[in-house]
């Protein structure tokens, strides 16, 4: 019963391409499936601790949807890092200003909160309208 579990090396991960159209998806839906992409969960090799994910490329970030109220009611927030730092941006100003960031916090919020996190977070690229810079690396679409 000398049974072994399979560990795969650094030089048998391939890391593939994907691009998601997120137009007219739900924010939280498109995140959770983003998410177990970047963390490679959907591979029959996955390994908790080994960045096994693949990249994620996301179009039309400004068109996904919320249900709910959350177009009123959703605040983000942040700290400047001073006393009384605290920042709160609502989710419509958020989506005038700065629409990649409202998927990417979605995705974050999915992933572990350590430094593989932070590893897997870099494969991930968010772009407001229809265009990416990627095309050399071939990506496949991503049905969600």
């Amino acid at each position: 019963m000398n049974e072994k579990t399979y560990t795969p090396k650094k030089k048998e991960i391939r890391h593939r391409w994907f691009v998601v159209d997120a137009e007219g998806k739900v924010l939280g839906r498109l995140a959770s499936e983003i998410a177990q992409v970047l963390r490679g969960k959907r591979r029959p090799d996955f390994t908790p601790q080994l960045d096994l994910g693949d990249h994620v490329i996301v179009v039309n970030a400004e068109k996904v949807q919320v249900t709910g109220r959350k177009a009123e009611q959703k605040v983000y927030h942040r700290h400047t890092g001073y006393p009384g730092g605290i920042r709160e941006t609502s989710y419509s100003n958020m989506l005038i200003q700065h629409p990649e960031r409202i998927l990417q916090k979605a995705v974050w919020g999915m992933l572990p909160h350590n430094p593989l996190g932070r590893q897997l977070l870099k494969k991930l690229r968010v772009y407001a309208g229809p265009e990416h810079r990627h095309v050399a690396q071939q990506p496949e679409p991503l049905e969600v």
